[in-house]
C-alpha cells in the first residue's frame, strides 16, 4: 500500500477539504492508528486514491 507523496494537490490542502471523521473512519478500515495523531499524519499514511475519493465526497 503506497501513501500519498505529492500530486495535483498538495497533502495540506487535501486535508483541510476533508473531514476529520470521514478520514479517521477510512483510516480505522485500514488499521492505522487514530488517537492523539493529527488529521495531517493520518493523511499521511493513507493511499492518494483514499484521499482523493474523499475530497470528492467533500465537496
Amino acid at each position: 500500500m503506497e501513501s500519498y507523496r505529492g500530486g495535483r494537490m498538495d497533502i495540506e490542502e487535501l486535508t483541510q477539504k476533508i473531514d476529520a471523521k470521514q478520514l479517521k473512519e477510512e483510516a480505522k478500515k485500514r488499521g492505522i492508528k487514530t488517537a492523539c495523531v493529527k488529521k495531517i499524519d493520518i493523511a499521511k499514511q493513507l493511499p492518494k486514491e483514499v484521499l482523493e475519493r474523499l475530497v470528492s465526497q467533500a465537496k
